[in-house]
């Protein structure tokens, strides 16, 4: 493989720095670098960061490919500065085999626009009753180290407990969607004012409260790991922070959605703001904006969820739940949290890749841009405004929030082990 030399990035929103790639490692960084024959980018002061990884992406393949593929979603993935995404289980069939997360994973390593790792069933297929074959699908090649039946709940606190008790004996941990079936029959939006002004059935915060109070709660008697999936209260956010003055061994992540957007947009009655867990108050949103910048909320995740134009061109009640997030996550994070002052891009990189990568056990990710390190980078433009337009997505599908909408920074150049995958802003 070639050299490539970036000159003047900013990595990690320090100085200005020269980076030299050789071949799939990072061979130096400092300044004046020179290398004959490599392939110059001139970053202009741009911000160098670690490639980014997604510890919540639908990709749903096998089985829904009229919404998305491991092709489309890993390109999506590369636009946006992923190097590395972690893939929902909910797929048909459901990833609950060593057979189904070996396809995916062998998917993900056959289009290579980044490295797909495989999220194996809590239970099988997604129905709550009987753990799936977590020792299996760890033992296998995709090598899964998360468990989540996300788009379901494990509501069942006997088989929670035990699949905390089994992912304990290799190091994995339980991503749960925290959501109490019985409280949120019916529920379409946040049940807030605008529920009761709109006429909608309302989604209680207690709903996702109570489970991830019961979760800690087990995790710290089994002594296992457990991760809460796409944070959205402000409640969540006290629990989660009490948890961790215990000592519980408890992580969580929140949306880019969940980072700007309210159920005000719900008057509207565009099925594109709807999603599980549903927008919440303002309240909620600087709740969660001060819980990821002091760390009680660990990562950002995206919750990529892409729908067929029929699956949300309808009235709101008969549309899917869910958003694209991938193309657009760096950006909303930049506007939320970087150019509010609660994060630098420091914080940036931890919360979108180191955290992530070491939650996830993403081998050769999250990890310093220094010398002898794998060569998988993203280079942002930070002074970028543009305004989105999902018919510029690499994604099959177009179901963003966004539209429309003016976001600030662009990924130019993404690296995976040193071959560029994004060459100003395109797919190579």
């Amino acid at each position: 493989m070639s050299k490539i030399l970036i000159r003047g990035a900013k990595v990690l929103g320090g100085e200005p720095q020269d980076v030299l790639i050789d071949g799939e490692t990072v061979a130096e960084v400092g300044t004046a670098l020179s290398a004959e024959g490599a392939t110059v980018i001139e970053a202009g002061g741009q911000i160098l960061l670690p490639g980014l990884v997604d510890l919540h992406t639908h990709l749903r393949e096998p089985g829904r490919e009229d919404s998305e593929t491991v092709l489309t979603g890993t390109r999506a993935a590369a636009v946006g500065g992923y190097t590395s995404v972690f893939a929902m289980a909910n797929t048909h069939p459901v990833a609950d085999t060593a057979g189904v997360v070996e396809q995916v994973y062998r998917l993900g390593q056959e289009h290579g626009y980044c490295d797909v790792q495989p999220i194996g069933a809590v239970t099988v297929g997604l129905e709550g009753k009987k753990l799936a074959e977590l020792g299996a699908m760890h033992d296998s090649a995709a090598g899964v180290t998360v468990f989540s039946d996300d788009g379901k709940c494990v509501d069942d606190a006997v088989i929670m407990r035990r699949a905390l008790e089994y992912v304990k004996a290799f190091g994995g941990v339980v991503a749960q969607h925290a959501q109490e079936p019985r409280l949120t029959e019916g529920a379409q939006m946040n049940e807030g004012v605008v529920s009761a002004e709109l006429g909608l059935g309302g989604w209680p915060a207690v709903a996702e409260e109570s489970i991830i109070a019961r979760d800690v709660l087990l995790a710290e008697h089994v002594g296992s790991r457990v991760h809460i999936c796409h944070l959205s209260t402000a409640g969540s956010v006290e629990i989660v922070r009490w948890a961790k003055s215990r000592g519980i061994d408890v992580t969580a992540e929140v949306t880019p959605h969940h980072l700007l957007l309210t159920d005000e947009l719900v008057r509207s009655y565009n099925p594109v703001y709807k999603v599980n867990p549903p927008l919440r108050t303002e309240k909620d949103v600087l709740a969660l904006r001060e819980a990821l910048a002091d760390g009680t909320i660990d990562i950002v995740a995206t919750d990529h969820a892409p729908h067929p134009h029929e699956d949300k061109d309808c009235e709101w009640a008969a549309a899917a739940m869910g958003m694209v997030g991938l193309e657009t996550a760096l950006s909303v994070v930049q506007q939320t949290m970087v150019e509010t002052g609660l994060l630098d891009w420091a914080g940036v990189a931890d919360r979108m890749s180191f955290a992530p990568a070491r939650i996830g056990r993403a081998k050769g990710h999250g990890r310093p841009v220094s010398a002898g390190e794998p060569a998988n980078l993203t280079l942002v433009d930070p002074a970028y405004r543009g305004v989105v337009d999902p018919a510029d997505f690499a994604s099959r599908s177009r179901n963003t929030p966004y539209e429309g909408r003016e976001l600030p920074g662009r990924v130019t150049h993404t690296f995976l082990r040193g071959r560029a995958t994004v060459v100003d802003g395109k797919l190579a």
